[in-house]
């Protein structure tokens, strides 16, 4: 549909737009005619209301025959084509309205009309091909916008893509350190692997009840958190501490699921289980001015390579707060003497 007449504002805003041209139709036709200011305004404004309607043609022809994927001649061949046309079919209706004018209303006007058709058939041919450039113009505009449109589309659709796929690598990731895990203790703790098992099993039922959720309450995310440490516990016994200070009110606050496990797995691999004695992890969650910020704190030993406490965690989370917030987020990590921070700034929202 042609996209004045979709819409009814837009289309008596183009109609408004003719009145201009009307006035100005009126007074060559006083100057060059003779006629008075009410013959030649009588004629002019029902004429430009018809040519208003006859010049929202060209669109479909501008449709047919882009620039750029059309030959000129053609282009320019049929346009010059349909603007002659129009101009003819508009002095045929100059000529019939002259005719009731001069029966109906003034005597005469139609005779001094007449010596006006050539003038007329000109100014239709030009307001035609002006039409023709403004509905070109209205086209790329269009065009440009269906463009703009797919490309957001596409780049939504990358974006969820991309999420998806950092989000499948979680799950495996930590599956496999488990399974590691629960074989290295089964031919030396058989109790201890079977109770592993368990954990393991209760947190695996906890992520995929999430299904295909992008996103879920800061309540949810740690208690998904604090049960992947419970798996880890029985693995670490009295080695590993667990300590979590969260604000109430930060339980609103949806966060991207499974955000905390990769960092608080970091922090066993590259921090708690380096150390002879062991240690503890702390989770801070507060939130004021619609943001939510969250740490990890973890022990660990000073003397092992900085990169190794730099993994695929890290850098996950890094990828889905840049694919979900763009530069709304951020994740910073310090380092003191023995102990490690990761800290999560990130909008505090209902709905991501």
């Amino acid at each position: 549909m042609h996209p004045l007449i979709a819409r009814q504002g837009r289309l008596s805003l183009y109609l408004l737009a003719w009145i201009p041209l009307a006035l100005l139709l009126a007074y060559l036709l006083r100057m060059t005619g003779g006629l008075a200011w009410t013959e030649a305004w009588s004629l002019s404004s029902p004429l430009a209301v018809l040519y208003a309607l006859i010049c929202l043609a060209p669109w479909y022809m501008c449709r047919a025959l882009p620039i750029g994927a059309s030959p000129v001649y053609k282009i320019l061949g049929n346009h010059l084509a349909a603007a002659v046309v129009a101009g003819l079919f508009w002095i045929v209706l100059a000529k019939g309205l002259g005719l009731l004018l001069g029966r109906y209303l003034f005597a005469g006007v139609n005779e001094r009309l007449s010596a006006q058709l050539p003038l007329l058939f000109g100014i239709g041919v030009l307001l035609y091909l002006l039409s023709v450039a403004l509905h070109y113009v209205l086209l790329s505009m269009e065009t440009s916008k269906e463009a703009e449109s797919r490309e957001q589309e596409a780049l939504t659709l990358a974006r969820d893509s991309e999420l998806k796929a950092l989000k499948a690598q979680i799950n495996p990731h930590f599956l496999f350190n488990s399974l590691n895990s629960i074989s290295a203790l089964a031919t030396v703790d058989g109790l201890r692997a079977r109770e592993m098992c368990i954990k393991l099993s209760d947190f695996l039922r906890s992520t995929l009840k999430l299904g295909e959720k992008q996103s879920i309450s800061l309540a949810e995310e740690l208690a998904l958190a604090k049960a992947y440490l419970e798996v880890e516990q029985v693995r670490f016994g009295a080695r590993l501490q667990v300590e979590i200070d969260a604000d109430r009110d930060c339980d609103h606050c949806v966060v991207p699921s499974l955000l905390l496990q990769p960092l608080v797995e970091n922090a066993v691999k590259h921090g708690i289980a380096g150390l002879v004695d062991g240690g503890t992890i702390r989770l801070e969650a507060r939130c004021g001015n619609g943001r939510l910020q969250l740490k990890i704190y973890n022990a660990f030993d000073p003397d092992s390579p900085a990169a190794s406490r730099h993994g695929l965690g890290l850098r996950n989370v890094r990828d889905r707060l840049r694919a979900l917030y763009e530069n709304r987020a951020r994740v910073d990590t310090t380092s003191t003497d023995d102990h490690f921070v990761v800290e999560v700034e990130l909008p505090c929202l209902e709905h991501v």
